[in-house]
């Protein structure tokens, strides 16, 4: 008698497929379709682009790109800049940004601090690298295309790449790895370091971007930086099918011909950036037909003029709220921008699926449904960590929650509103006042177009609430119009104690009012 024999099949888990390898698959897929419009109008195929790429990772592992090694990126606005990024990506390199808008010492201290191996340096950044190079030591510094200044700063990785075949490098890359290190904006000290890895990443493309299979594939205008979201909304465009515009910079009358001209379907922008469209005169009589959707975030927005985007654009904004450190953590869909929580303030939407949010307290404990607090955020998209900072990771990194340092509530439907960021609340005689809740007001007024709040301390350290606005066309306020507006509806401690009358906002690299520069810059 044979006794009866159990037999396990052993299963292998199926292969990690990073996100550039995904991307690039997409792209090589469907060769004729224009993948890249560049700044200068060239039409780029998906087919050239992916075996450009290919060829790129090649040469990138030949100059010793590997898992645990640094690919640094001195690039603009670039169809360059997306195929290193991916190409360092493919090679198993972790991939750093170098954001425009920082002083060279600051780039230095970065590309230094991530242990860089190569530099990649595209024809948009030549003269920052001039002044970045004597004060780094990098072992490898390339171009990524050739030219009299080119020559200076490095051989054309470029044109070397062509001896390798147009095929993905075999390298295996597992969801702990890393991806690349995002920086902060640097507007105290030097920025710290979020490390990413590539499985939180990866999960962003198991959800669809396009508008389903019937529906024209997405053209997404990036006119905003290609190191920062634009470059994220870039990989969705590309892995949907889509097609990508390139602009070297934000301009609201360029952007709003682009948007006609190209057919464009998908627009990022900063709140100050989409005042700046509104604003422009040729809003009016620009065809916004094809424009299905224009996501914003990263900074508060005024509930009135979104109401006057959702005018003129149509019912087709979403907000969206996150964190290089958490991902996306909430969503507020087009047809939700009715959802008004207290004094008149837009909700950033519901928190994404396997998405967690509570508010608590400053002692750490949960506060109920309505009452603000400090939003911690726990899922499988949180950081990894702070680069080679434990002490900070620790900080902010407790139990597997991030505390994101930003204030806000949940309503009792789950609708999470923000208030502002920890770090920007302003304490003044009698209180805190964090200036998001004070520039949605002033908003409202009809003599200000646009406005930043921030604090500026006395000699005795005391902090005293200060605004900055831009007119609204033929108007001149006045502080004491403003003291008096903001003191009937909010309270004299909200209430501005300094004024300054300004042609426009200055930005940040990244398009969030630079509060340091207006804090630090004399008044006149």
């Amino acid at each position: 008698m044979v006794a009866n024999e159990t037999h396990q099949v052993a299963t292998e888990e199926p292969e990690f497929v990073s996100a550039p390898a995904l991307i690039l698959r997409s792209l090589a897929a469907d060769p004729g379709r224009p993948a890249i419009t560049t700044a200068d109008g060239e039409v780029i195929t998906a087919g050239d682009f992916a075996a450009a790429t290919y060829r790129l990772a090649h040469e990138l592992l030949a100059r010793g790109a590997a898992l645990g090694t640094t690919v640094t990126l001195l690039t603009g606005n670039t169809a360059e800049a997306l195929s290193a990024r991916y190409a360092a990506g493919l090679a198993g390199a972790r991939v750093v940004n170098l954001y425009d808008g920082m002083s060279p010492p600051t780039l230095a201290e970065i590309t230094t601090s991530v242990d860089t191996g190569i530099l990649l340096v595209d024809a948009e950044r030549y003269a920052t690298a001039a002044e970045l190079l004597p004060l780094v030591d990098v072992p490898t510094v390339l171009t990524l295309g050739p030219g009299p200044d080119a020559e200076a700063i490095g051989e054309d990785v470029a044109a070397a790449s062509a001896r390798h075949p147009a095929e993905p490098p075999a390298v295996r890359i597992g969801p702990g790895d890393d991806l690349g290190i995002r920086h902060t904006g640097g507007t105290t000290g030097i920025p710290k370091g979020i490390r990413s890895l590539h499985g939180p990443y990866r999960s962003a493309f198991d959800m669809s971007y396009g508008g389903g299979a019937d529906s024209v594939p997405p053209r997404l205008l990036a006119a905003t930086s290609l190191a920062h979201l634009a470059g994220v909304l870039a990989d969705l465009t590309f892995h949907s099918g889509g097609t990508v515009v390139i602009q070297r910079s934000f301009d609201p009358g360029e952007v709003l011909a682009a948007v006609e001209r190209e057919r464009i379907t998908d627009l990022w922008v900063l709140p100050p950036l989409l005042y700046q469209l509104l604003d422009h005169p040729a809003v009016g009589r620009t065809d916004l037909s094809s424009v299905r959707r224009v996501s914003y975030g990263g900074c508060a927005a005024s509930p009135s003029r979104i109401r006057e985007a959702i005018k003129v654009f149509g019912p087709v904004l979403v907000s969206g709220y996150g964190q290089s450190e958490a991902q996306n953590i909430a969503m507020l869909p087009p047809h939700e921008h009715d959802r008004i929580g207290h004094g008149g303030q837009l909700s950033v939407g519901k928190p994404l699926p396997g998405v967690e949010v509570v508010i608590r307290a400053a002692d750490g404990t949960g506060l109920p449904t309505g009452e603000q607090g400090e939003i911690h955020v726990r899922s499988a998209t949180v950081m990894a960590g702070y680069w080679k900072r434990p002490d900070l990771t620790a900080e902010v990194l407790r139990d597997g929650w991030l505390n994101t340092g930003d204030i806000g509530y949940l309503d009792e439907d789950g609708y999470l509103y923000l208030a502002d960021r920890l770090k920007d609340k302003i304490i003044v005689v009698g209180g805190h006042v964090y200036p998001a809740e004070v520039e949605e007001l002033l908003l409202t007024h009809p003599a200000i177009a646009q406005c930043a709040v921030y604090g500026v301390r006395d000699a005795q350290e005391a902090e005293h609430v200060h605004v900055a606005v831009v007119p609204a066309p033929g108007q001149r306020p006045e502080l004491d119009d403003l003291r008096a507006f903001v003191t009937a509806r909010k309270g004299r401690m909200y209430a501005p104690e300094a004024l300054r009358l300004l042609d426009e906002i200055p930005l940040t690299a990244v398009g969030k009012p630079d509060k340091k520069l207006l804090r630090d810059s004399p008044a006149g």
